[in-house]
C-alpha cells in the first residue's frame, strides 16, 4: 500500500485568517491531487520543483518541495540534472538560485578516493583484479586483460612497495617478455646488474633464461603492460623473493 500524502500547513498557519484556502491547500492539492495514482509521487516531487522554478520561486515553500523530492527517491546526480535542465528553459538566474537550495539538501559529504581510484584516474589502462599469481609477489598486484589474441598483453599494476620474486622465462627458443611502463614508478633488475628505474615509456626487453624482477618503487604505484614473446616450451620458474634491504633502498 502506497504512502498517503498528509498535509496540514495551511490549517497550522491559515486556519483561522484564510479557512477556505487552508482546505485548499490540505484537502484539494494535498490530499487529492498529491495522492491521485496516475503518476508516482517521485514523479510529482519533480514536476514540482520545476514548476516552482519556472515560476520564479525560490523561497521555503520551493526549499519544503526538493525536500520532499529528496525524501521520495530524487538523488543528488537526478535533481542537478533536472535543475541544469530546466535552467536552459527558464534563465540562468533561476538555476542558480535553485542550486543554492539544493546544495544546502543533498549535502552528502563525496566519498573520498582511495589511493588506488586516484591512481586509476592517472592512467589510461585498467588496473583490474587482485592478480591471481599474487602468491609469486610481496605485496598487492593487479591483472588487467587488455588484449587476449593474437598478442596476449596484460596490464599489470603494483601497489607502492609491491614486487614480484626473482623469476625466469624459460624457453628452448625464442620467448622471454616486454614490460611497457605507463604509469606511476617503479624498477627492473637483473641479476648481477644494478635496478634500473622504470617510468611510463620505458620499455624493457627481457631476454629467455635471464634471471631478474620488477615492480614499484616504495613509494609510488606502478603499472606496466607485459607481453609474453612466443618461444618454444616456455615456462615461468618463480624464485625466492628480493631482498627486503636492497629493495628498501630504491627510493
Amino acid at each position: 500500500m502506497k504512502e498517503k500524502i498528509v498535509q496540514t500547513a495551511g490549517r497550522e498557519q491559515l486556519g483561522e485568517f484564510a479557512p477556505a484556502f487552508a482546505h485548499l491547500n490540505d484537502d484539494v492539492l494535498f490530499g487529492e491531487v498529491w495522492n491521485e495514482a496516475a503518476i508516482d509521487v517521485k514523479t510529482k516531487c519533480i514536476i514540482t520543483v520545476v514548476s516552482l522554478m519556472a515560476s520564479g520561486i525560490t523561497d521555503s515553500s520551493l526549499a519544503y518541495h526538493l525536500q520532499n523530492a529528496k525524501n521520495h527517491g530524487v538523488t543528488k546526480e537526478e535533481i542537478a540534472a533536472i535543475i541544469t535542465h530546466t535552467t536552459m528553459y527558464v534563465g540562468w538566474p533561476k538555476g542558480w538560485a535553485v542550486f543554492r537550495l539544493a546544495k544546502d539538501i543533498w549535502n552528502e559529504p563525496t566519498p573520498a578516493l582511495s589511493d588506488k581510484d586516484r591512481y586509476q584516474n592517472e592512467i589510461f589502462f585498467p588496473i583490474g583484479e587482485p592478480n591471481p599469481y599474487g602468491e609469486f609477489f610481496v605485496g598487492q598486484s593487479y591483472l588487467a586483460p587488455v588484449s587476449t589474441e593474437q598478442v596476449p598483453i596484460y596490464n599489470v599494476t603494483f601497489e607502492p612497495g609491491c614486487r614480484n620474486n626473482w623469476h625466469i622465462h624459460h624457453a628452448s627458443c625464442g620467448g622471454g617478455q616486454m614490460l611497457i611502463c605507463v604509469g606511476g614508478r617503479g624498477y627492473y633488475q637483473e641479476w648481477g646488474n644494478q635496478a634500473v628505474e622504470l617510468t611510463p615509456g620505458t620499455v624493457i626487453n627481457i631476454p629467455a633464461e635471464v634471471k631478474h624482477w620488477h615492480g614499484a618503487a616504495p613509494d609510488s604505484w606502478f603499472s606496466h603492460l607485459a607481453l609474453e614473446i612466443t618461444g618454444d616450451d616456455a615456462s615461468t620458474e618463480w624464485m625466492e623473493a628480493v631482498d627486503p634491504a636492497t629493495y628498501n633502498e630504491l627510493i
